[in-house]
């Protein structure tokens, strides 16, 4: 009798591991393996396993090729940037519209509810299922003139561009700079040799792409977010059961403070110096620019493509006037 109690104990402690799901994920980090978004997908990953998922995990420094592969099936989900896993939903892509997080706390309050249950339809379409997002901080613009803090200066000045993400080409344009086609592979070094003036990245590629070396001695860093990046973690519909992907949501929301913590420690070590602060009489003037883009890259008006989801920018437009009530869109006709 001893030895059958111990038998089926020992069975019951196995059983969760036998019967754990392997989803296999292609996880896309600018760094490879040893790089932050690899490591808090490798965290994400590790909690996933109470939920009775065990997610094997391949590391790739070519953010096309993950998705490439994803779509080709030899992955079951996939770990990317919003701008390249927007074509699998574009509510959540359009997360990083342009200019319309302007701040970290409203970003909390949007990751909030988009983990709640009553936000999983939204989390469908296409055939595919978000199953988590994963801020990895606000967009800045890198210059190598610190004379460029105005959407004026960068009328004519070379901007290297990703040439898959038609609302920064759309944005690009409209303030007359010129667009030079990139990907996440080579802007920093076309930053950094000269070959363009600006580059838009977080604070992680100051160290991580070594932008310092594009800013130079006479080049900064402006001080405003023009887009919060964020890392999508897609899986195709069928994949995991809905209780378990509201479970992954759930997931990747608690590890919104560690990512923070990462972030605010790399904003923070870049050097006050290489700051370029805007003063607070111009952030107006961006803020209804940006938001006069946001509402033609909607509805595809003037030649923009139609690349954001209206009921993304109306739940955006509802964060930011919650926050301030005060802003001159929030009075506005012709709101969001």
């Amino acid at each position: 009798m001893i030895r059958k109690s111990v038998a089926a104990l020992t069975l019951a402690a196995i059983a969760p591991i036998a019967s754990a799901q392997t989803v296999k994920m292609c996880v896309f980090d600018v760094i490879g393996a040893n790089g932050d978004v690899f490591n808090m997908i490798k965290d994400y990953a590790l909690e996933m396993k109470a939920h009775g998922v065990d997610f094997e995990l391949k590391p790739y420094t070519d953010e096309g090729v993950a998705v490439g592969d994803f779509n080709a099936g030899q992955c079951d989900a996939v770990a990317a940037t919003d701008i390249r896993t927007r074509p699998f939903n574009r509510f959540t892509g359009s997360v990083s519209a342009v200019g319309a997080i302007p701040s970290y706390d409203d970003l909390k309050t949007l990751l909030a509810t988009l983990a709640q249950p009553k936000a999983a339809p939204l989390m469908k379409a296409n055939g595919y299922e978000v199953l988590g997002i994963i801020p990895v901080g606000a967009g800045y613009l890198f210059v190598n003139d610190r004379s460029i803090d105005t959407a004026g200066e960068l009328a004519g000045k070379r901007m290297a561009t990703l040439d898959y993400q038609k609302d920064a080409i759309h944005m690009v344009n409209f303030i007359k700079a010129t667009v030079v086609p990139s990907d996440i592979t080579n802007f920093a070094g076309k930053f950094n040799n000269g070959s363009v003036d600006t580059a838009y990245a977080p604070a992680f590629a100051y160290e991580a792409l070594e932008l310092y070396k594009g800013i130079g001695d006479t080049g900064g860093i402006v001080d405003y977010p023009l887009a919060q990046l964020t890392i999508q973690i897609i899986a195709r519909e069928d994949v995991l059961a809905d209780a378990t992907s509201q479970n992954a949501r759930e997931v990747a929301w608690a590890m919104f403070p560690q990512a923070m913590s990462l972030i605010t420690s790399q904003e923070k070590a870049i050097p006050e110096e290489k700051w370029i602060r805007i003063p607070e009489k111009d952030i107006e003037g961006y803020q209804e620019m940006f938001r006069q883009n946001r509402i033609e890259m909607r509805d595809g008006l003037n030649g923009a493509p139609d690349v954001y989801h209206p009921k993304m920018l109306g739940l955006l437009s509802k964060i930011r006037c919650a926050s301030n009530p005060s802003a001159s869109e929030c009075t506005s006709a012709n709101r969001e």
